[in-house]
């Protein structure tokens, strides 16, 4: 057989040969540095058999950035763990171990519990591991094979994988450990350079409440010590810039278990989300959108026909009342086809934008929660577009360039992914192509590059997710942009045409921010709590430097109205209030004493930079520092 090389070359192999088979007749130190085969474009592993044409492209140790080459690395890492593991605590039961973005993690069931503090000792068995020389064979068991021998180690947790398993079923060995896995692996230990374990969790069996609680231990490995040395810096600024911490320290909010995943907005969490709320409402009443407001509890009847109750009655909070079930609205849209169909419609008045940030309620699990970024009350910038078939790419092209404006106002890298047909899809595949053509359209048209994910649209419709970088470069998923031709159909909704008959509206659902809780959460920590002027809940802090000047630092701060002026005239020394109002990221300090007037301020900015300025001259910096004055205008690109 012969395969195709990137250079389009062929290379003939005898039938059934590996990957590992291809590199090694390209050459000897290919074949060792090789960690993992793309074949056709997907990952593989190389001990897998290639066939005749296939596409095959060899991921070495060089490639030590490649999303893919670290994915095997860590996999690889993973199960050294686990042998580890076992080995220093008998009894233990192994449960799953699989990478995950920037790491990998295993579940245990520990006979007795451990700590933060047994962490250093595992990691040394594996570096004793990796220094031994582990090396990955792979075998091809049957479904009863594999159950007499997890069930001969006592490891219930593989059994029962094994009596869930699909397909061929494999086992990886390495040194006295084997594990029930799909592969891929490295070939041996070698390209693991550093090796970190970063932590503890509890984690529920298949992430179900009602299952045994295990240990989730995470970890990490790179190519290189310096990647490590990187990552773990990065990880550090991660913790320094922590909005649950931070959230405390700038006095922002704070979480109750007297009512979990929902937020308590202190004052000056609040001076950010009305600040955030005021730039939606002004950006959408630019772009033609109309507020509306619809109720928090619905009869499940409204749930049932939005085909809400069959996908997502698990995440809702429910009511019970006799014979009858209420529902808190875990999202809007149903109530806004409701309200559309309230009255008669012309196309004439299409596109018709309903928007609404209303709160909403969503029963995650209590062991998801994090912070402001996973919570069950939501507040979404939500809004619906009702709109003819004619209507739809400029619809969507609108909620695009909305999105772009949204993020780079915020200094935020934004990126795209279109979500196409899931499994459980509602509708025909040919109002499907249909649909997927025009977000495709609009994509296009916007200038956007973006990856398309088959299988993970919504059930009624294709999705654009809105992904951001944060200045750590960490991804964030924000907004979305849904079409969908389901709903409104399920709701019987109409519009009468030029043609003077009746026609259902399509209706793109669209969320920029995602939600106000997390996007404060992601903004926190994207500027490690040093918001930009016109977010910053104090703004300016003038410092009286002795009794005797109070009363001219409270005339300054009434002059730099309307801007968030305090006075601290407390007693303590001027260094002190100066620390205390860089410990609160304060943007301007101004010191005020026997030297100062309105024609010399003392102004000092967050990080330590000083200047004088007239108070003339700081109105009009001060005026810049808005987006709103400083001219981010939306685009509206067309």
């Amino acid at each position: 057989m012969k395969v195709v090389l990137p250079d389009n070359s062929e290379l003939e192999l005898p039938a059934g040969a590996t990957g590992l088979d291809a590199a090694r007749a390209i050459g000897p130190k290919l074949a060792d540095q090789a960690v993992l085969a793309k074949v056709n474009g997907e990952p593989r592993d190389l001990r897998l058999p290639l066939a005749d044409g296939d596409h095959v492209h060899f991921l070495t140790t060089r490639d030590s950035e490649d999303p893919d080459a670290l994915y095997v690395l860590r996999h690889s890492s993973a199960h050294l763990l686990a042998e580890a593991v076992r080995r220093l605590y008998p009894g233990v039961k192994v449960a799953i171990g699989p990478p995950i973005e920037n790491g990998f993690y295993y579940d245990f069931e520990f006979p007795e519990p451990i700590t933060e503090a047994d962490l250093g000792r595992i990691e040394e068995e594996v570096r004793a591991e990796i220094k031994d020389g582990r090396e990955w064979t792979r075998q091809v068991v049957t479904s009863d094979e594999a159950r007499e021998r997890f069930t001969a180690e006592r490891e219930p947790y593989k059994v029962e994988l094994v009596d869930t398993a699909q397909g061929e079923i494999s086992l990886y060995t390495q040194g006295d450990f084997t594990d029930l896995c799909r592969g891929p692996h490295l070939q041996n230990a070698k390209p693991i350079k550093a090796f970190k374990l970063t932590g503890l969790a509890g984690a529920y069996w298949r992430g179900d409440e009602h299952n045994t609680q295990l240990t989730r231990i995470y970890g990490t490995a790179f190519y290189s010590q310096a990647d490590l040395d990187a990552y773990l810096e990065r990880l550090e600024q991660a913790r320094a810039r922590d909005h649950r911490r931070l959230g405390v320290q700038l006095d922002l909010f704070h979480l109750e278990e007297i009512s979990p995943g929902s937020p308590f907005w202190h004052p000056k969490g609040m001076v950010i989300w009305n600040e955030l709320e005021d730039m939606r409402r002004r950006e959408n009443k630019r772009r033609g959108y109309v507020e509306v407001k619809t109720p928090l509890i619905f009869d499940k009847v409204l749930w049932e026909r939005s085909g809400h109750w069959e996908k997502f009655r698990e995440n809702m909070f429910l009511i019970p009342e006799d014979d009858h079930t209420w529902g808190i609205k875990p999202m809007n849209c149903p109530g806004h086809m409701v309200l559309y169909a309230h009255g008669l419609h012309s196309y004439r008045e299409l596109p018709l934008r309903y928007a609404e940030a209303a709160p909403l309620h969503r029963n995650e699990l209590a062991g998801t929660l994090h912070g402001l970024t996973r919570v069950r009350h939501v507040t979404q910038d939500d809004a619906h577009i009702f709109c003819t078939r004619e209507q739809i790419e400029d619809e969507v092209f609108g909620c695009l360039d909305y999105a772009k404006w949204v993020y780079d106002l915020f200094d935020l890298e934004s990126h795209f992914e279109l979500s196409l047909r899931p499994d459980n899809k509602l509708g025909t595949d040919e109002e499907w192509d249909f649909t997927e053509a025009a977000l495709r359209a609009a994509l296009d048209r916007r200038g956007l590059e973006y990856f398309e994910s088959p299988g993970e649209g919504a059930f009624y419709g294709p999705k654009i997710d809105l992904h951001m970088r944060d200045s750590l470069g960490r991804q964030w998923q924000m907004g979305t942009v849904q079409l969908d031709a389901q709903m409104p159909a399920r709701f019987g909704l109409t519009y009468v045409g030029a043609d003077n008959v009746e026609h259902t509206p399509y209706v793109v659902h669209r969320a920029l921010m995602g939600s106000f809780e997390r996007f404060v959460g992601i903004l926190t920590e994207h500027y490690a709590g040093a918001f930009p002027f016109w977010l910053a809940p104090v703004q300016i802090r003038v410092l009286p430097v002795g009794e005797g000047h109070r009363e001219a630092a409270a005339e300054l701060a009434g002059k730099l109205a309307p801007h968030r002026v305090e006075v601290d005239g407390s007693d303590d020394t001027v260094g002190k209030r100066i620390r205390n109002a860089e410990v609160e990221k304060i943007p301007y300090v101004l010191v005020y004493g026997d030297k100062e007037s309105d024609e010399a301020l003392a102004i000092r900015e967050h990080g330590g930079a000083q200047e004088t300025l007239s108070l003339a001259d700081f109105q009009a910096k001060l005026a810049t520092l808005s987006p709103w004055q400083a001219g981010a205008e939306p685009s509206l690109t067309s």
